[in-house]
């Protein structure tokens, strides 16, 4: 019980942190091109209860970490609404609406890089250990975030992403593919394929950040 409450403490902020940014940068990317549907619902905001779904933001998370031991972690939040029509230019200005999200995943992962560097300036401190695992998991949670929404399957950020690239009517039919992206998902994730998928994506991406930012 005592190394679940811990595993749990390590992971909350940094998964709210994930979570709420990447859906607050949507709003904000959406607004910014001429959408206000998140805005008049409230959404851009860094508080966290705006987001959380208490299924797939609490529940879901916390029983992965609990059965894996934080060796992996998949949920989701209430997606920010956008009215894509209602952008100045709706197929162009989707590409950056989408990829807000996953940029916003990049630039927490390099923050909680930043706070494992300090952590080890802090040495035999007590907030060292904490710190260290704390910023080890905000950078492993954003990597799997970020990667997790760039895959090209609607409605995730990569879907949307794709459908913004591909021309005309090739594009059209993508979309078509939105109601099922979820399930496609779920299936990937229960045969394993999404993790076979994901799990390669992530260790390079953490390679790269831990070259980047000296962490080997």
């Amino acid at each position: 019980m005592d190394e679940l409450i811990s595993t749990l403490a390590i992971w909350a902020l940094p998964v709210l942190f994930a979570i709420t940014l990447h859906e607050a940068a949507h709003g904000y990317v959406a607004r910014h091109f001429g959408d206000p549907t998140a805005e008049q619902a409230g959404r851009i905001s860094l508080n966290p209860l705006k987001h959380i779904d208490l299924v797939g933001t609490l529940l879901v998370p916390g029983l992965i970490l609990a059965l894996s031991s934080g060796g992996m972690l998949f949920g989701w939040a209430k997606p920010v609404p956008v009215s894509f029509g209602r952008l100045r230019r709706p197929k162009a200005d989707m590409l950056w609406v989408a990829a807000a999200g996953p940029l916003a995943n990049l630039a927490m992962a390099v923050f909680w890089a930043l706070v494992f560097l300090l952590g080890r300036q802090l040495g035999g401190s007590d907030y060292a250990l904490p710190m260290l695992k704390m910023a080890d998991a905000g950078m492993h949670i954003n990597a799997i975030l970020m990667m997790l929404n760039l895959l090209p399957i609607p409605p995730l950020d990569g879907g949307r992403i794709a459908v913004s690239l591909l021309p005309g009517k090739l594009a059209a039919a993508y979309a078509r593919l939105e109601p099922f992206g979820f399930p496609i998902l779920l299936l990937l994730l229960f045969t394993g394929v999404l993790g076979a998928v994901l799990g390669p994506l992530v260790a390079l991406f953490r390679y790269a950040l831990a070259l980047v930012f000296g962490l080997l």
